[in-house]
């Protein structure tokens, strides 16, 4: 049911100041759905160690090719013109600095066989290949050295480091006429594939060619790595003397009812695999202090709880004693760092609408805790990820996401001052459209709570005029929306509509007893918290049209629309919402939980399996109420979604066909949870806004008209 969490707000009054492209509003046009795949997507900034320079991946769509192609560019770490360094078709990414600055390995699929590590003199000359392992590589990291690098792949079991061996078991399966999948155990699949017999390891090989990889984790059964989406980013590192790899990963028998991670180490030469951790909960994203004698990671306390608060925890490498620096801190810990001289750690984590950088002393815990980027200080609110440090932290590089642009990479110095922007990759398509500026609101909720909103007013807006307006759910459920670009924002104020979206129950960033207040009642507060801002709006900003309103949401905002369907009713008589549209929506608990595949999730949100708790099963399955069914409704999904499998729009689409209720299903049997190729994603966008103009506003040009 869930998409990450990772969002953020930037609130408006910082907004207004640090808008980045400012243009008058009559000099603009519409977002449009052709402007999507214009739209060029800003990867995370790799500094070189010296801090002189950002290497950072640059995404762009090819239309009539329905792919993106990504490239490496190069800019002065203090600002400057960019340049690109790599111009293959076939997608260059990851990339990252030897430790002497001289060389930039990275990912490529020019091979034609997986994403392999390339490397390139920075001195000069062409990058040479340096893995050509069978079906490719993950997350990889040089040893302090620079000697070897060592990456993550997946091999059978029976075949370790031989990748003859893989290739053989490989065509095998490839060319067997037979395509069965056979399964004796959960799980068998996750979002989007099923288990290939492999299992992933951690490997080290030479990096100047002169070796095969090695494997440095023979034993493991399951995969060396975490795989969830709650992951903070590469989960191993290499101590400072190049001595050990630390990593985290899941080895319980039970995947898919285990949320268990631990943290691990071994030696570099390969050998027996160490367990350092022994928590319950989720253990991850190890990183060893510059003078080795520190292991911090981040760690829950709950078991089966994906959305629990992470805590950032240190571990005495001598006497294995662990403490938590931020158990009085309520925020849930990020990636992070450490400082140059291992004193200080700095974290990523949401806090109130925003994605910050935080520090906190490796003595003191929370009051020692304080805000280095983000929030109310220079750098402004809104997402601000993927921070690193330039040397002794006199400054730093971050991703900065606003309301009114998309990423961008930015640089503050050490005490969050003196912001300059260094890329300026989609600032063309940015001065022609129409971006809204964002109104914070705040609301009472259910049981009195303060719930978080936002409006987005729509192009050429005059407040005398009545306009419709779409009102669009977040997925998670333990997820944050927030003052940060996104593309039916765009697409939505330009086509004449008020856009509210806010922050119910069950949010992140709002504190941890907020976030577990959705759980055993996603059919209470949550709904309650939405119904009463959709209300608030409505009695409060006189230019909304009360009989123009509709609902979108996908994932576990499906749901959300799904329950409106079967619970429409207002506070004034009418029903609240004119029209909905649902992707990637449950409908009925108990198929959901059977065909899902993290079932640690459905068990910890509903107290237990399906047959222990029925009744919470069935009081929360939309598609019981499907008497009360009577709203015009879209229905969207994947068929490659095995998060939240298509039955459930199936489910929903045959009981309001067969009610009679005006309806559209649309099925994508290409794309997952997500709906991700340029052509597909142009479809679904002008899909769901033809939607919404032939129920609320009707006179608008279809949006499919404009898709090329």
């Amino acid at each position: 049911m869930r998409t990450w969490r990772t969002c953020a707000f930037l609130l408006a009054a910082s907004l207004v100041a640090l808008s980045v492209y400012p243009v008058s509003a009559d000099e603009v046009r519409p977002f449009t759905t052709d402007d999507l795949c214009r739209m060029k997507r800003v990867g995370a900034p790799a500094l070189s160690p010296d801090g002189e320079w950002v290497a950072y991946v640059v995404s762009v769509c090819d239309f009539d090719e329905n792919k993106y192609n990504s490239d490496i560019w190069l800019v002065p770490a203090g600002g400057g013109d960019s340049h690109q360094l790599t111009t293959s078709d076939k997608g260059d990414s990851y990339p990252v600095w030897s430790p002497c600055g001289k060389q930039l390995a990275f990912r490529s699929s020019r091979g034609g066989d997986g994403g392999q590590i390339w490397i390139l003199p920075m001195e000069g000359g062409e990058a040479r290949r340096l893995t050509e392992f069978p079906g490719g590589v993950d997350d990889f990291e040089w040893t302090p050295d620079g000697t070897r690098i060592v990456f993550a792949a997946r091999t059978y079991l029976e075949c370790g480091d031989d990748t003859g061996c893989i290739e053989e078991k490989d065509d095998e399966k490839e060319e067997n006429k037979v395509k069965a999948k056979v399964h004796e155990h959960l799980m068998y699949r996750h979002w989007n594939t099923y288990e290939d017999g492999k299992a992933q390891h951690l490997f080290a090989v030479p990096a100047d060619g002169s070796g095969d990889p090695v494997d440095l984790t023979p034993e493991l059964e399951y995969d060396a790595l975490i795989y969830w989406l709650a992951s903070a980013g590469r989960d191993f590192d290499i101590s400072p003397d190049g001595r050990y790899v630390y990593f985290a990963g899941n080895q319980d028998k039970d995947q898919a009812v285990s949320y268990n991670t631990e943290i691990y180490r071994v030696s570099i030469a390969g050998g027996e695999v160490e367990k350092l951790t022994d928590n319950p909960a989720a253990d991850g994203h190890p990183r060893v202090s510059p003078d080795g004698k520190w292991l911090a990671y981040r760690a829950t306390r709950r078991s089966y709880y994906e959305s629990d608060k992470y805590e950032l925890m240190v571990m005495d490498l001598k006497t294995r004693e662990i403490r938590s620096l931020t158990d009085d801190v309520d925020l849930s810990v990020g990636t992070f760092f450490w400082t140059e001289n291992g004193k200080t750690l700095c974290f990523e984590a949401e806090d109130r609408a925003d994605a910050n950088l935080f520090s906190v002393s490796l003595k003191g815990k929370g009051d020692r805790v304080r805000t280095i980027v983000g929030g109310d200080g220079p750098t402004g609110h809104g997402y601000h990820f993927d921070c690193q440090a330039g040397p002794r932290e006199k400054f730093f590089v971050y991703r900065y996401r606003p309301i009114d642009n998309y990423y961008e990479i930015f640089r503050c110095s050490g005490d969050g001052r003196n912001v300059k922007q260094l890329t300026f990759v989609n600032q063309e398509l940015m001065d022609e459209v129409y971006r809204p500026q964002g109104e914070e609101i705040w609301f009472e909720g259910a049981a009195g709570a303060q719930v978080h909103g936002f409006l987005l007013k729509p192009i050429d807006f005059d407040p005398g005029r009545k306009y419709p307006m779409m009102v669009r759910v977040h997925g998670g459920p333990q997820q944050m929306f927030g003052y940060a670009i996104r593309f039916e924002y765009l697409l939505f104020s330009g086509a004449d509509y008020v856009v509210f979206f806010c922050n119910p129950r069950g949010s992140t960033g709002y504190g941890q007893d907020f976030t577990d207040e959705i759980r055993g009642d996603w059919d209470g507060r949550v709904i309650e918290d939405i119904r009463r801002g959709v209300r608030h709006v409505v009695e409060n900003y006189s230019f909304v049209d009360r009989d123009r309103i509709g609902a979108w949401g996908g994932s576990f905002g499906g749901f959300v629309c799904n329950w409106f369907q079967g619970h429409n009713e207002g506070w004034d008589g009418k029903d609240i919402f004119a029209c909905l549209a649902s992707h990637a929506g449950d409908a009925e608990q108990w198929s959901g939980y059977g065909s899902t595949e993290e079932l640690w999730f459905p068990e910890w949100e509903t107290f237990g399996p399906p047959w222990e708790n029925p009744e919470e099963y069935d009081r929360t399955s939309p598609i019981r109420y499907a008497g009360n069914f009577r709203t015009p409704m879209l229905i969207t999904h994947g068929e490659l979604d095995y998060r939240v499998p298509i039955t459930g729009g199936e489910q929903m689409f045959t009981a309001l066909q067969r009610l009679g209720v005006p309806s559209k299903m649309i099925r994508f049997p290409d794309e997952d949870h997500w709906i991700q190729k340029p052509q597909n994603r142009a479809f679904w966008y002008g899909s769901i806004m033809d939607w919404f103009d032939q129920w609320l506003n009707p006179h608008s040009s279809p949006a499919s008209s404009r898709v090329k």
